[in-house]
């Protein structure tokens, strides 16, 4: 493909020129932390602090439950004055502790041995990026190490470093970019030396061309890195996307990267890697867009994991008088939030501020069977039929059209003249479909 792309998807508002130009600024610790123990794919955390432990910055809370698992550590200095239920980004409610901040401490992480990483064997690499508790920071959150441990069935060729951040409102992948190339790219260094690979292709759309100049400033001599140009598309980011965009591959249903020699990883973990390795630092902030027109302050923040919505829409000087709803993550594949006590995790990468003229109640009217949604589609399902399905509740029948291949990017339902929520449906219906499977399984044995 010249230009780069894929076939299908959508061009909605980027959005991004509010904070696209704000360099990134360090947020204030809060009084009050709340992390919760369920931060990443697979399984969560198991607690190992009681309430009224003191813990120091960086110390964990949480340990790794078995290799699909990361620990959780405190993000700041504290004392744990509670641990219980709390609502979590995701709509649930997740085990968490609470930590009352330590405002006169001076928030440096007691000393670590930062390991030589070039004398590390991929083990000892693997096992020091699960120890520092990194996830992938684009939104799914899926365990790092796990990517530098690819089965050994499939060999693995090319990293692709995904950094085309295509979600409107959110430009903390850019701004990373832009102020911390040489972070990428030592990250970058760390996986492919650990992957065993000789090239790499960071991808960056091409309303970038700031973030785009500053990885080619900083590219390292002695490594095979091409910096790419994107066509600028909705879903662009999305992992099977993108190695279509950059390859010509396509993925096949069902299947994992790795089985066309491929990993993917997001510019900010590899500026994740690189700080473990540089300063022996956990994964205990990140950088988060705080955007949208319902917003008085937009900005781009180093924020503690653990910060409350509240206290992070606070430091921005709160909404506006005609704010009407707020987002964790980005508008097309973002969730919104009905309790302000929920905290950032790993995964948050934007928190933005709709406006009431943006999210009107539109009425739901028939389908109309139009086809828009066939051409918006990235993935070439059939929304349409699948909507209809999610209605009457024919999960098995989803199945058969490859509901599991739906990436929920929302495409289909921002194109949808009648306004239907199908991107809504096909989650609802992935939860049911896997819960009637769970419980099958529970009756079989």
């Amino acid at each position: 493909m010249a230009l780069f792309g894929f076939k299908h998807g959508v061009h909605p508002p980027e959005e991004k020129e509010l904070t696209s130009g704000l360099p990134i600024r360090r947020m204030p610790y809060p009084e009050e932390l709340v992390l919760p123990l369920r931060q990443h794919a697979g399984k969560e955390a198991k607690l190992c602090v009681k309430v009224g432990d003191h813990v120091e910055r960086g110390d964990p809370i949480g340990l790794a439950d078995g290799f699909m698992s990361v620990p959780i550590h405190a993000s700041a200095a504290g004392v744990v004055t509670a641990i219980d239920w709390w609502p979590h980004p995701d709509g649930t409610m997740a085990q968490s502790v609470h930590l009352k901040v330590d405002k006169y401490a001076p928030q440096v992480p007691r000393p670590r041995l930062v390991p030589k990483w070039e004398g590390l064997t991929v083990e000892q690499v693997v096992q020091a990026v699960q120890n520092a508790g990194v996830v992938g920071l684009g939104g799914a959150a899926f365990p790092t190490h796990v990517k530098l441990a690819p089965p050994k069935d499939w060999s693995v060729h090319t990293l692709i470093v995904n950094g085309a951040e295509c979600e409107p409102y959110l430009t903390s992948d850019h701004r990373t970019m832009v102020e911390y190339p040489e972070r990428v790219h030592f990250g970058c260094r760390v996986m492919m030396q650990t992957l065993g690979v000789k090239k790499a292709v960071i991808g960056v759309e091409r309303n970038k061309p700031d973030a785009i100049a500053a990885l080619e400033r900083t590219k390292p001599a002695d490594l095979d890195i091409t910096i790419l140009p994107l066509t600028v598309k909705y879903p662009q980011g999305a992992e099977k996307m993108l190695i279509q965009a950059v390859t010509g591959v396509e993925v096949p249903s069902g299947k994992l990267p790795v089985t066309v020699g491929v990993v993917v990883q997001n510019v900010g973990s590899l500026a994740a890697i690189a700080e473990v390795f540089d300063t022996g630092l956990p994964l205990i902030e990140r950088i988060v867009t705080v955007s949208g027109h319902g917003l008085k302050r937009p900005a781009n923040l180093i924020v503690p994991v653990g910060t409350m919505l509240r206290d992070l829409l606070a430091y921005c000087d709160g909404v506006a008088v005609d704010a009407a709803e707020v987002i964790i993550g980005g508008p097309m594949m973002g969730q919104a939030q009905s309790n302000l006590a929920a905290p950032v995790v790993k995964g948050t990468t934007g928190v933005v501020v709709l406006t009431a003229a943006e999210t009107r109640a539109e009425k739901v009217y028939p389908c109309i069977h139009c086809g828009r949604c066939l051409e918006a589609c990235p993935i070439f399902l059939n929304p349409s039929l699948l909507g209809d399905y999610a209605r009457v509740r024919r999960y098995d029948d989803m199945a058969d059209l490859h509901l599991a291949d739906c990436m929920l990017c929302g495409s289909c339902a921002y194109v949808c003249p009648s306004n239907i929520p199908l991107s809504q449906l096909f989650q609802a219906s992935k939860v049911a479909l896997r819960r009637a499977q769970q419980a099958q399984k529970a009756g079989a044995a």
